[in-house]
């Protein structure tokens, strides 16, 4: 436990499961006071009890989605502790479809969490966060960086936290810093496990695409954040960090030059 981040308090929304709650634990770990912010008391509370030992973590029910809400999170969360010292952005929702098959009720629901979550609960929190000089990290994806296939709706909505983070960096950077990270592919859910077990046909296309030959922990996602949530990130605003394994640093083409035994 870092002793330095004892007192700090930081929010992670979208922290039932998944990266949510692989960041949570980390900030736990490294000291923080972690206030776990989602729609659904239960999956909160899981996450809580899976946390590390002797970890100082809340759970908090709210919508990002609801501006009144999230503003009422936030202005709870600095009331009862004192201060408000990191905004994680990790609420998200990832449903396939194209752009002429997907329902509206999806591209949505998409929109309204991934969209105005960040912009509501970013808009919440600055004013707690100003006090502090404290910063926000948001989750993007690899695929508001480049397109995916049957994922229009989604890549519109992490190509815009690509852009809001931009903005945001010169807006506040004289109070505070906003930054993103934009995993890959990462072994966050039963569903991804499965699909990406090894053996399988999508494994072996996956691998074939991406240099360090691996899809992602969650882990090592949190691990970036809780970096650009630190003091040693003291001087990085508005900076993109793809954790892909390596995926952004090509052009999309195969390597033509393997040979298969």
């Amino acid at each position: 436990m870092n002793e330095e981040n004892s007192s700090r308090v930081a929010v992670v929304t979208g922290a039932g499961a998944g990266l949510g709650a692989a960041i949570a634990h980390r900030f736990a770990a490294d000291g923080y006071t972690v206030v776990l912010v989602g729609r659904t008391e239960s999956t909160l509370k899981q996450t809580v009890q899976d946390g590390p030992a002797g970890a100082d973590m809340y759970p908090w029910v709210g919508d990002v989605s609801d501006l009144a809400a999230i503003t009422a999170v936030m202005d709870g969360v600095a009331e009862r502790f004192g201060r408000l010292d990191v905004l994680v952005n990790n609420a998200g929702v990832a449903i396939p479809g194209t752009v002429d098959q997907i329902d509206l009720n999806s591209y949505r629901t998409m929109m309204s969490t991934n969209v105005d979550g960040v912009f509501f609960a970013s808009r919440a929190a600055l004013p707690h966060l100003r006090v502090t000089r404290g910063c926000i990290v948001n989750i993007g994806s690899v695929g508001g960086l480049g397109g995916d296939w049957y994922q229009a709706a989604y890549n519109a909505t992490k190509g815009a936290l690509v852009n809001l983070t931009n903005a945001m960096a010169l807006d506040h950077g004289r109070e505070i810093r906003v930054n993103a990270v934009h995993p890959g592919v990462t072994l966050s859910s039963q569903f991804i496990r499965d699909a990406l077990a090894e053996g399988t046909s999508l494994r072996e296309r996956f691998v074939d695409r991406v240099p360090m030959g691996r899809p992602g922990e969650p882990a090592e996602v949190a691990a970036v954040v809780a970096f650009l949530a630190s003091a040693d990130a003291g001087y990085l605003n508005g900076v993109h960090i793809p954790v892909d394994g390596g995926l952004a640093a090509s052009n999309g083409q195969t390597n033509l030059y393997k040979i298969d035994a």
